[in-house]
């Protein structure tokens, strides 16, 4: 008898690359490997939920082409993928090496990106940027997004808030369309296409500060803020609109990548009612009071800048231990200890 009939494939296979088959046997391993060891315990970090099943009917869409797919970059600055042939790309910026894997996206918006894995020198990397010999203290804000201990602040951009009108009616405009229409597409992507906007000009301004700031600063000191549990509070909007996780991420993985130290203070070290002159810790201060005037010294304090320098002393120690030119800034003695009381410090009360 004859036997078993070959399952014939599915229509347009032919017509794909072998990695849209293969790959989603192999993709799920590195989820999945890192779902288990963070169920066992052996993975630093929060614990991670199951990996989540990804339909062909996402918004996002991707496929990985390995360096033996066929896949290159040709003279004239196309990338010619298989099955697919040359495309025609904009590119961000220069590749430093010959990639190893590119990433094809297909964003919620309908956009197409290549992602390259490159592999780099890090001893390379780590003395691309001078040491400047320099220390900042940073305090977070919603009102000012940024504060550093020598007084400047750097206001908020609040990019949600500015298309918050435009995007409700647009989101409004949405949920009016008969579901499995084309007209509700062209409303999703509508809608998908003005928070794409908004992300990417949050990013930009991130990755702007953040190199900034890691290119003009040896060592960096910052607090610890508990953002997921500032999400669940009723500043929820304004803290998602600012994406302090991202911002903190960038600074993480830049510090690590060009030599420079960034050092967290703990989240309970009170930063805001210590008094930055003369080290007295004063009572709560709700976050309506902006300006406070110190007890002991009698220092007029503005609220974010004197958390920012507290930031940094408090960080002090633990940078110099990490090898970073500075150490921690010299204090005035409170009135009832011993020291020199004949000079203010600028911005004193009367």
């Amino acid at each position: 008898s004859p036997g078993p009939s070959r399952p014939r494939p599915a229509p347009g296979w032919a017509r794909s690359p072998r990695l849209c088959s293969s790959s989603p046997c192999v993709m799920p391993r590195r989820p999945y490997k890192n779902f288990f060891a963070s169920l066992k315990g052996e993975r630093k970090g929060p614990r991670l939920g199951a990996p989540r099943f990804k339909s062909r009917k996402d918004a996002r869409q991707s496929i990985r082409f390995t360096a033996n797919a066929r896949w290159s970059v040709t003279g004239n600055g196309r990338l010619s993928l298989p099955k697919i042939g040359a495309v025609k790309v904009t590119w961000s910026r220069t590749l430093p090496t010959t990639p190893t894997s590119v990433t094809v996206v297909k964003d919620a918006a309908g956009r197409y990106f290549a992602s390259f894995a490159i592999d780099t020198d890090p001893a390379a990397d780590a003395t691309r940027m001078p040491n400047s010999g320099q220390a900042v203290g940073i305090d977070l804000g919603l009102t000012h997004f940024t504060i550093l201990d020598d007084g400047t602040k750097i206001d908020s951009p609040r990019f949600l808030r500015r298309v918050e009108k435009k995007l409700k009616q647009a989101q409004r405009e949405l949920s009016r369309k008969q579901k499995g229409s084309k007209n509700r597409e062209k409303a999703r992507l509508k809608v998908a296409r003005a928070h794409a906007r908004v992300a990417d000009a949050r990013r930009e301004f991130h990755h702007q500060l953040s190199t900034k700031l890691i290119r003009e600063n040896q060592a960096i000191g910052m607090e610890d803020l508990a953002v997921n549990a500032l999400a669940r509070t009723r500043l929820a909007k304004s803290v998602h609109d600012a994406g302090w996780s991202q911002f903190v991420a960038m600074l993480v993985y830049k510090a690590n990548r060009y030599g420079r130290t960034l050092t967290k203070v703990g989240r309970f070290v009170p930063t805001s009612r210590t008094c930055s002159y003369c080290g007295h810790v004063d009572g709560p201060k709700p976050l309506h009071i902006r300006e406070w005037t110190c007890p002991a010294c009698g220092a007029l304090l503005d609220r974010d800048i004197n958390s920012a320098r507290n930031v940094k002393r408090a960080a002090g120690l633990a940078v110099s231990a990490c090898g970073a030119p500075i150490r921690p800034e010299l204090v005035l003695a409170q009135r009832n200890e011993a020291g020199s009381h004949g000079f203010p410090p600028e911005g004193r009360a009367a």
